[in-house]
């Protein structure tokens, strides 16, 4: 599809795209699906006030059930993480005597778990060690194969808009045209954004794509999206940016690649659902993503999207087997959109930033900036709760 024909998709065409393509698998009852990790074990964590202990640290890598037991008198919650602290599941709001579990897929690497009582702090970790090959395991449920292919086709349809605009911002960087720079800046980091459930897949690439000041070192230079912002927002030039803007391109175009080849599942678009509107709640509340640009609504209503699409995709099978938990999604994605959508903003009103169809984060006052981090935390218990219902393929 040419560039301009993928860009006449309107941000809702997707989602009537999933309900066709869900309806048409489950009425094909001979397509078989397929999810990446077998069930490879179950570990027992017992989570105490002042401990953290895991049964097993050396893993295969495939999908893993941790089952979490509250030893202690407060109520706590537990995290995977990988590197970088990078989310990759978790649960929250296991009261004392209570048990509750933590299902993820592992490729081979490094990772922590950590408990945290009291909800609070960076936790008592353990390191797991994860190694070997997931084995593709069969799945009883074609709506769930319907899931993921919408899914990937969303992700690569995202991505490949990414690449487009990628390329025009990267040659108004290279002309010096910066006003035009600046009223593509944000399309291109839209792209991205809706993409970002399964960021964790994109390895290296994410970090060079999409690194923020504070991760540069001396062997880690500033590149990629947030250099590019720094020059035309703070600095207010980009004269000298062109390579960075070259290896920006170079780099979403590597991610193409990625992205063709790269193990989506149901439970991956679950967990990385929950996970990264965790991350808007906690952190890109506090506006650290968009610091020069103050884009950051636009950050958030993509991040919202994409995690909405993973969700609809499983929502055939959700509405089947839990839909208490789809009624509650479904009204608490709404609100949340229409709160985003509260904060719309157009050329020539207050607040109004090039390219981008709301008001610049700083533009919010405290009060309203609160609303919508209590809106995206309210989604985060009920999100939390699809992994352990579409592990059960």
């Amino acid at each position: 599809m040419s560039a301009p024909a993928r860009r006449a998709i309107t941000w809702a065409a997707p989602l009537a795209a999933i309900a066709l393509a869900a309806t048409a698998c489950s009425s094909t009852k001979n397509r078989s699906a397929t999810t990446t990790g077998t069930v490879a074990s179950t570990i027992a964590v017992q989570a105490g006030d002042k401990t953290c202990d895991v049964a097993k640290t050396e893993l295969p890598a495939g999908r893993h059930t941790f089952e979490v037991h509250n030893t202690g008198a407060q109520v706590t919650e537990v995290y995977l993480y990988a590197a970088g602290d990078r989310v990759l599941g978790e649960v929250e709001n296991v009261g004392p005597a209570t048990k509750r579990n933590l299902i993820v897929e592992l490729a081979a690497g490094s990772y922590q778990l950590a408990c945290k009582p009291g909800m609070a702090g960076d936790g008592i970790r353990t390191t797991l060690a994860v190694s070997g090959q997931a084995v593709a395991a069969a799945s009883t449920d074609p709506r769930l194969t319907a899931a993921v292919h919408s899914y990937r086709d969303y992700v690569e349809h995202e991505t490949a808009e990414l690449v487009d605009a990628t390329t025009d911002l990267t040659a108004a960087v290279k002309a010096g045209d910066v006003q035009r720079a600046r009223s593509l800046y944000p399309t291109a980091r839209l792209h991205y954004e809706r993409i970002e459930p399964i960021a964790e897949s994109f390895g290296e690439l994410d970090p060079l794509i999409d690194m923020r000041a504070e991760d540069v070192t001396a062997a880690e230079p500033f590149v990629g999206f947030h250099r590019l912002e720094q020059n035309l927002y703070q600095k207010n030039g980009i004269s000298k940016s062109g390579s960075v803007a070259d290896a920006l391109l170079a780099n979403t175009k590597k991610l193409q690649g990625v992205v063709a080849k790269v193990s989506i599942t149901p439970l991956t678009m679950a967990n990385g659902s929950k996970s990264l509107l965790d991350e808007v709640a906690k952190s890109k509340v506090t506006g650290e993503e968009e610091r020069y640009s103050r884009i950051d609504l636009l950050d958030f209503a993509g991040n919202v999207q994409g995690s909405k699409y993973a969700y609809t995709a499983l929502r055939p099978v959700l509405a089947e087997r839990r839909p208490e938990l789809v009624a509650t999604l479904d009204k608490r994605f709404s609100t949340l959109l229409a709160l985003l959508d509260s904060h719309r903003s157009a050329p020539g009103q207050k607040g109004y930033v090039t390219g981008s169809p709301y008001v610049a984060y700083n533009a919010l006052g405290q009060d309203e900036i609160r609303a919508l981090a209590v809106e995206v935390d309210s989604i985060s218990e009920p999100l939390g709760t699809i992994s352990s219902v579409v592990s059960d393929t």
